[in-house]
């Protein structure tokens, strides 16, 4: 993740100068320096931070590390884009929350979040169809995303790393926040040893609205996301945007990626893009914010709560503690 968003700010962003990169792994950062003239490697991540040239930070570590990270820059004052999820737990965001709130007071936001499914030209053609009322009232939302293997993880890294995007872009696409939630596991697949897989996640928002969360991170055939969202008079859902159709062998066809990055490339471009241009021009980031991060997590804990409990449905809290039943 990191190696990927220093090379789209170096080469598709106005505006960004990468001047220097840090990795648990030395050599990995050499080699993303290596491509980007100018840039040099940090000795680790808080001299990055700390460095007098560095302006912004863009933290796409492992997930345990972001709190560190994003309080360290909020103490320099200095603005951070965090990759999803803001922070592994609620209490963790919440945290993140409270320290920008003391550092900005009602100035402009220092943190945004990766949420990069805002800006994906299909998500957001699909929220401007029900922000119309092109397809009446919303009654439910169908969200899947599947991936061809995973690394070892656990069911609720599954929810905290793979299912966050959901938790964060079905209230986007509704404009309702989502309230109760409840979680299954299905038939367990029989290459899958680590953690259930696949799974379904029930979300209900508060405009009534039911949505579907299948989660199959394991599911070999390719990196593939769908949405549809059904409302009263009409339904809209994703296309994948494939560029070549193969005919062959008396059939046709596409491809798949083998991971997100071909999906969600022009949204990590736009994304990328709005998050500099809101600094060079000091206005508000149309990114996800710190609180927006942290109603995510809300949901995630809610969702791990119902795991905990037999899938029966647990309501969302509106604060930072522990969701009940």
């Amino acid at each position: 993740m990191g190696a990927d968003h220093a090379r789209i700010l170096h080469r598709d962003v106005p505006h960004a100068d990468v001047v220097m990169v840090a990795d648990v792994d030395r050599n990995r950062a050499q080699a993303v320096a290596d491509g980007i003239p100018g840039c040099r490697v940090a000795s680790d991540a808080r001299a990055l931070i700390d460095a007098d040239e560095v302006d912004a930070v863009l933290v796409a570590s492992s997930d345990a590390t972001h709190v560190e990270y994003v309080l360290a820059c909020l103490d320099l004052r200095k603005p951070v884009l965090c990759e999803k999820p803001l922070a592994p737990t609620a209490a963790e965001c919440a945290q993140i929350v409270a320290a920008e709130d003391a550092v900005v007071g009602g100035g402009l936001p220092l943190v945004s979040v990766g949420f990069m499914r805002r800006f994906d030209p299909g998500y957001v053609e699909l929220k401007g169809l029900v922000d119309d009322g092109a397809l009446g009232v919303p009654v439910m939302v169908h969200s899947v995303g599947r991936g061809v293997s995973a690394p070892a993880g656990t069911d609720e890294l599954t929810v905290t790393g793979s299912a966050i995007h959901d938790l964060d872009i079905v209230p986007w696409l509704l404009s309702s926040p989502v309230v109760e939630v409840s979680w299954h596991a299905a038939r367990q697949s029989p290459e899958v040893a680590d953690r259930r897989d696949p799974q379904l996640m029930l979300l209900r928002t508060a405009n009534g609205a039911l949505t579907t969360v299948d989660i199959f991170l394991n599911a070999r055939y390719g990196y593939d996301t769908r949405c549809e969202v059904v409302g009263s008079m009409a339904s809209a859902s994703l296309t994948e945007p494939h560029r070549v159709i193969r005919d062959e062998g008396l059939g046709r066809g596409h491809g798949y990626g083998s991971d997100w990055r071909p999906r969600f490339a022009e949204a990590y471009r736009l994304q990328n893009r709005a998050w500099v241009e809101s600094l060079v021009s000091g206005t508000v980031t149309p990114l996800a914010t710190a609180r927006d991060g942290l109603q995510a997590a809300l949901v995630a804990d809610a969702v791990i709560a119902s795991m905990h409990a037999d899938g029966g449905f647990v309501r969302v809290r509106a604060d930072a503690g522990v969701a009940g039943p």
